[in-house]
């Protein structure tokens, strides 16, 4: 979810035609694969940590206590799609020198839906953490509030798209919604879109960890334990992001936030899906779980087969 401004008056975006001018990198040389570099180890890990977790889940689910499958498993999808999807988009964008129309609005949609959707299942999850029952109404409540996270995303990430606010930024390294003269509009579309898909949900999952926390009554061990490093992880990877905002709010001639604090905002919130995975591990059951699918060696019992029999004369 990448909010910015394009000024009109700004030639280093726009060429005479007034089109965006996508083959212009605002980094050095070495700046530009230091940056390819980084998005490239985040997608590896992003990608392949995420697929580890779900094969994880999937086969050893018997290993570990869960109480929490439907947030985590979304999470985990969420992740998935966002390193598989968004952080090679901006990889190949950065390499050719911007993305084309209908795969720009593609990625504008997808990564608020994925953020939004990142988000949502964490303070569900915090939620869920605090209900000691866990029957079906209870499931399936869950589920409900973990599909709505997934639909207010596309609502919110189709909006820019169809009023063609769409544009490719190269400071964040992807398509983004750009300003050029209404304050109004902008104001209004970040501040629902923050209230209703970001502060709602943050606020939730803060509140309902500290209440995890003064408990601390807990002997169960269960796998949503890993909550609040996930809230802790999240807030740290999206402060930069909810700082481009709160710059881009305050200025009402529509100047566009610092290019450096776009790009850090973009790498830190595609570095949250390569550290979830890493946090799923630090639970020693998932832990122990994952590295016995990985190092146990399946052996194949022989028995043994008569073929004849020999009589021997005493």
């Amino acid at each position: 979810m990448g909010l910015t401004v394009i000024s009109v008056a700004d030639p280093r975006r726009m060429n005479v035609n007034g089109s965006s001018d996508l083959a212009e990198f605002p980094w050095s040389d070495a700046e530009k694969w230091l940056l390819v570099s980084i998005l490239s180890l985040e997608m590896v890990m992003g990608v392949s940590g995420n697929c580890l977790v779900l094969l994880v889940k999937a086969k050893c689910r018997g290993n570990f206590k869960n109480r929490c499958w439907v947030p985590l498993m979304n999470l985990t999808f969420s992740d998935l799609g966002c390193s598989a999807l968004i952080i090679s988009g901006s990889l190949l964008a950065m390499l050719t020198g911007g993305q084309n129309s209908s795969w720009c609005e593609a990625v504008s949609l997808l990564k608020f839906a994925f953020i939004t959707s990142s988000i949502g299942n964490i303070s569900v999850l915090s939620v869920q953490r605090l209900i000691t029952s866990s029957g079906k109404v209870t499931v399936f409540l869950v589920f409900i509030a973990c599909l709505s996270s997934w639909v207010t995303g596309a609502v919110f990430g189709a909006v820019p798209v169809i009023f063609s606010w769409i544009k490719y930024d190269p400071e964040e390294m992807l398509c983004a919604v750009f300003w050029e003269s209404s304050y109004s509009d902008m104001l209004v579309y970040i501040l629902c879109a923050f209230s209703i898909c970001v502060f709602f949900p943050f606020v939730l999952m803060v509140l309902c960890s500290i209440t995890s926390a003064a408990r601390c009554n807990r002997n169960e061990v269960d796998l949503c334990d890993i909550t609040p490093m996930l809230v802790v992880a999240y807030t740290l990877c999206y402060t930069p992001f909810v700082l481009s905002e709160v710059i881009l709010l305050g200025r009402l001639d529509l100047s566009p936030s610092p290019a450096w604090l776009r790009t850090v905002s973009s790498v830190m919130s595609y570095l949250n899906c390569s550290l979830n995975p890493l946090i799923y591990f630090c639970h020693q059951d998932f832990r122990e779980a994952g590295l016995a699918l990985l190092w146990t060696k399946k052996h194949i019992l022989i028995e043994p087969v008569l073929t004849a029999i020999q009589k021997l004369d005493l």
